[in-house]
Protein backbone atom coordinates (compact mmCIF):
# COMPACT_ATOMS: atom_id res chain seq x y z
CA UNK A 1 0.00 0.00 0.00
CA UNK A 2 1.75 3.26 -1.11
CA UNK A 3 0.71 5.82 1.55
CA UNK A 4 3.01 8.40 0.12
CA UNK A 5 0.96 8.55 -3.02
CA UNK A 6 -2.49 8.34 -0.86
CA UNK A 7 -1.79 11.28 1.33
CA UNK A 8 -0.64 13.58 -2.11
CA UNK A 9 -4.02 12.17 -3.38
CA UNK A 10 -6.00 13.13 -0.46
CA UNK A 11 -4.73 16.74 0.25
CA UNK A 12 -4.89 17.49 -3.22
CA UNK A 13 -9.19 15.86 -2.80
CA UNK A 14 -9.01 18.11 0.24
CA UNK A 15 -7.71 21.40 -1.30
CA UNK A 16 -9.77 21.23 -4.22
CA UNK A 17 -12.52 21.00 -1.37
CA UNK A 18 -11.51 24.14 0.60
CA UNK A 19 -11.06 25.93 -2.37
CA UNK A 20 -14.49 25.11 -4.10
CA UNK A 21 -16.54 25.51 -1.30
CA UNK A 22 -15.31 28.69 -0.10
CA UNK A 23 -13.77 27.29 3.50
CA UNK A 24 -10.50 28.76 3.21
CA UNK A 25 -9.10 29.49 6.87
CA UNK A 26 -11.88 27.76 8.40
CA UNK A 27 -10.82 25.06 11.41
CA UNK A 28 -12.25 22.22 9.84
CA UNK A 29 -10.62 19.93 11.97
CA UNK A 30 -13.90 19.10 14.31
CA UNK A 31 -16.01 18.18 11.25
CA UNK A 32 -13.16 15.87 10.52
CA UNK A 33 -13.34 13.89 13.35
CA UNK A 34 -17.05 13.74 13.15
CA UNK A 35 -16.77 12.56 9.24
CA UNK A 36 -14.63 9.64 10.47
CA UNK A 37 -16.63 8.64 13.50
CA UNK A 38 -19.65 8.58 11.31
CA UNK A 39 -17.88 6.64 8.47
CA UNK A 40 -16.39 4.39 10.93
CA UNK A 41 -20.24 3.31 12.39
CA UNK A 42 -20.94 2.88 8.80
CA UNK A 43 -18.23 1.23 8.28
CA UNK A 44 -19.26 -1.35 11.68
CA UNK A 45 -23.19 -1.70 10.32
CA UNK A 46 -21.63 -3.03 6.86
CA UNK A 47 -19.29 -5.61 9.30
CA UNK A 48 -22.13 -6.96 11.21
CA UNK A 49 -20.55 -8.97 13.15
CA UNK A 50 -21.66 -7.01 16.94
CA UNK A 51 -25.29 -7.66 15.82
CA UNK A 52 -25.80 -10.22 18.32
CA UNK A 53 -29.48 -9.75 18.22
CA UNK A 54 -29.93 -10.81 14.48
CA UNK A 55 -29.60 -14.04 12.75
CA UNK A 56 -27.34 -12.49 9.98
CA UNK A 57 -23.95 -12.12 11.75
CA UNK A 58 -22.15 -11.81 7.84
CA UNK A 59 -20.22 -9.04 6.83
CA UNK A 60 -21.85 -7.12 3.69
CA UNK A 61 -19.25 -7.70 0.84
CA UNK A 62 -21.32 -8.17 -1.94
CA UNK A 63 -24.09 -5.87 -3.33
CA UNK A 64 -25.62 -5.53 -6.86
CA UNK A 65 -24.83 -2.07 -8.69
CA UNK A 66 -27.69 -0.60 -9.81
CA UNK A 67 -27.48 0.58 -13.58
CA UNK A 68 -27.80 4.32 -13.61
CA UNK A 69 -29.19 4.42 -16.92
CA UNK A 70 -32.52 2.67 -16.18
CA UNK A 71 -32.72 2.83 -12.49
CA UNK A 72 -32.12 -0.83 -12.02
CA UNK A 73 -35.54 -0.96 -14.18
CA UNK A 74 -33.69 -2.64 -17.68
CA UNK A 75 -36.18 0.06 -19.28
CA UNK A 76 -34.84 2.99 -20.54
CA UNK A 77 -38.03 4.57 -21.10
CA UNK A 78 -38.48 3.83 -17.39
CA UNK A 79 -39.69 7.54 -16.74
CA UNK A 80 -43.18 6.48 -19.06
CA UNK A 81 -44.22 3.99 -16.26
CA UNK A 82 -45.42 7.57 -13.60
CA UNK A 83 -47.67 8.27 -17.25
CA UNK A 84 -48.83 4.78 -16.88
CA UNK A 85 -49.87 5.09 -13.98
CA UNK A 86 -51.69 8.33 -14.44
CA UNK A 87 -53.91 5.70 -16.98
CA UNK A 88 -52.04 6.55 -20.26
CA UNK A 89 -50.57 3.38 -20.04
CA UNK A 90 -48.36 1.19 -22.58
CA UNK A 91 -45.26 2.90 -22.31
CA UNK A 92 -42.70 1.66 -24.83
CA UNK A 93 -40.06 -0.60 -23.63
CA UNK A 94 -37.02 -0.17 -24.27
CA UNK A 95 -34.04 -2.18 -23.12
CA UNK A 96 -31.41 -0.70 -21.67
CA UNK A 97 -28.11 -0.74 -23.11
CA UNK A 98 -25.96 -0.38 -20.77
CA UNK A 99 -27.14 -3.43 -18.22
CA UNK A 100 -28.86 -5.22 -21.57
CA UNK A 101 -32.42 -5.01 -19.47
CA UNK A 102 -30.69 -6.64 -16.23
CA UNK A 103 -31.00 -3.57 -14.10
CA UNK A 104 -27.69 -4.37 -12.39
CA UNK A 105 -23.96 -3.26 -13.57
CA UNK A 106 -21.60 -5.99 -11.75
CA UNK A 107 -21.31 -6.23 -8.23
CA UNK A 108 -19.49 -3.98 -4.89
CA UNK A 109 -17.99 -4.59 -1.91
CA UNK A 110 -19.86 -2.14 0.40
CA UNK A 111 -17.75 -3.38 3.40
CA UNK A 112 -14.79 -2.22 1.77
CA UNK A 113 -16.02 0.87 0.29
CA UNK A 114 -17.10 2.11 3.79
CA UNK A 115 -13.26 1.66 5.10
CA UNK A 116 -12.07 3.60 1.99
CA UNK A 117 -13.95 6.09 3.29
CA UNK A 118 -12.34 5.79 6.71
CA UNK A 119 -9.31 5.72 5.01
CA UNK A 120 -9.88 9.53 3.49
CA UNK A 121 -10.81 11.12 6.64
CA UNK A 122 -7.71 9.01 8.55
CA UNK A 123 -5.90 10.74 6.27
CA UNK A 124 -7.00 14.43 6.17
CA UNK A 125 -6.95 14.46 9.84
CA UNK A 126 -3.45 13.60 9.96
CA UNK A 127 -2.66 16.19 6.93
CA UNK A 128 -4.21 18.71 8.96
CA UNK A 129 -2.31 18.04 11.70
CA UNK A 130 0.95 17.36 10.11
CA UNK A 131 1.41 13.76 11.61
CA UNK A 132 3.09 11.00 9.90
CA UNK A 133 1.14 7.64 9.83
CA UNK A 134 2.77 4.35 8.78
CA UNK A 135 2.12 0.87 8.65
CA UNK A 136 3.16 -1.49 11.39
CA UNK A 137 3.74 -4.90 9.89
CA UNK A 138 5.29 -6.83 13.36
CA UNK A 139 1.44 -5.56 14.89
CA UNK A 140 -0.67 -7.00 12.18
CA UNK A 141 1.55 -9.82 12.27
CA UNK A 142 0.58 -10.18 16.23
CA UNK A 143 -2.90 -9.67 15.50
CA UNK A 144 -2.77 -12.52 12.93
CA UNK A 145 -0.98 -15.11 15.31
CA UNK A 146 -2.71 -14.21 18.73
CA UNK A 147 -6.22 -12.39 17.59
CA UNK A 148 -7.72 -9.70 19.35
CA UNK A 149 -8.23 -9.82 22.96
CA UNK A 150 -11.47 -9.40 23.80
CA UNK A 151 -13.02 -10.02 20.56
CA UNK A 152 -13.40 -7.46 17.29
CA UNK A 153 -15.81 -5.89 18.79
CA UNK A 154 -13.05 -4.79 21.63
CA UNK A 155 -10.49 -4.00 19.03
CA UNK A 156 -12.85 -1.85 17.60
CA UNK A 157 -13.75 0.31 21.13
CA UNK A 158 -9.93 0.54 21.95
CA UNK A 159 -10.15 1.96 18.52
CA UNK A 160 -12.39 4.82 19.15
CA UNK A 161 -11.00 5.57 22.19
CA UNK A 162 -7.75 6.33 20.94
CA UNK A 163 -9.24 8.26 18.20
CA UNK A 164 -11.53 10.41 20.38
CA UNK A 165 -8.35 10.70 22.95
CA UNK A 166 -6.48 12.09 19.74
CA UNK A 167 -8.60 15.18 19.53
CA UNK A 168 -9.46 16.01 23.58
CA UNK A 169 -5.73 15.52 24.96
CA UNK A 170 -3.88 18.59 25.38
CA UNK A 171 -0.27 17.41 25.04
CA UNK A 172 0.20 17.24 21.25
CA UNK A 173 2.51 13.87 21.79
CA UNK A 174 -0.03 12.00 23.52
CA UNK A 175 -2.66 13.24 20.75
CA UNK A 176 -0.37 11.93 17.43
CA UNK A 177 0.45 8.63 19.75
CA UNK A 178 -3.35 8.09 20.38
CA UNK A 179 -3.46 8.71 16.50
CA UNK A 180 -1.18 6.47 15.84
CA UNK A 181 -2.63 3.62 17.51
CA UNK A 182 -6.29 4.11 16.31
CA UNK A 183 -5.04 3.88 13.12
CA UNK A 184 -2.86 0.53 13.56
CA UNK A 185 -5.89 -0.83 15.08
CA UNK A 186 -8.26 0.30 12.00
CA UNK A 187 -5.85 -1.31 9.64
CA UNK A 188 -5.44 -4.64 11.91
CA UNK A 189 -9.41 -4.73 12.08
CA UNK A 190 -9.53 -4.44 8.31
CA UNK A 191 -6.53 -6.84 7.84
CA UNK A 192 -7.37 -9.87 10.10
CA UNK A 193 -10.42 -9.25 11.35
CA UNK A 194 -12.24 -8.80 7.66
CA UNK A 195 -8.78 -9.74 5.20
CA UNK A 196 -8.47 -7.47 3.03
CA UNK A 197 -4.85 -7.29 1.66
CA UNK A 198 -3.34 -4.19 1.76
CA UNK A 199 -3.92 -4.04 -2.23
CA UNK A 200 -7.66 -4.12 -1.91
CA UNK A 201 -7.30 -1.58 0.87
CA UNK A 202 -4.71 0.59 -1.52
CA UNK A 203 -7.56 0.10 -5.09
CA UNK A 204 -10.70 1.10 -2.65
CA UNK A 205 -9.08 4.32 -1.77
CA UNK A 206 -8.02 4.90 -5.54
CA UNK A 207 -11.61 3.96 -6.48
CA UNK A 208 -13.27 6.29 -4.09
CA UNK A 209 -11.06 9.51 -4.61
CA UNK A 210 -11.52 9.33 -7.78
CA UNK A 211 -15.46 8.96 -6.83
CA UNK A 212 -15.21 12.13 -4.78
CA UNK A 213 -13.64 14.61 -7.36
CA UNK A 214 -16.60 13.57 -9.88
CA UNK A 215 -18.85 14.57 -6.91
CA UNK A 216 -17.23 17.53 -6.67
CA UNK A 217 -17.29 18.65 -10.58
CA UNK A 218 -21.15 17.69 -10.37
CA UNK A 219 -21.84 20.19 -6.96
CA UNK A 220 -22.35 16.73 -4.58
Amino acid sequence: MNLEKMFKMQAELDRKIIKEKGLEGQDLLPNTYVALITELGEFANEGRWFKHWSDNQKPCTEKEIECSLCMGTGDENYEMIAEDAEGNGGHEFIECEDCNGEGTEGTKNPLLEEYADCIHFFLSIAIKKGWHLYLLKESIEDFQREGFEGGLSEAFLKMQWHLLNSRMFSDEYTKESNFRLAWWLFIAIGIVGFGFTLEQIEDAYMNKNAVNHKRQQEGY
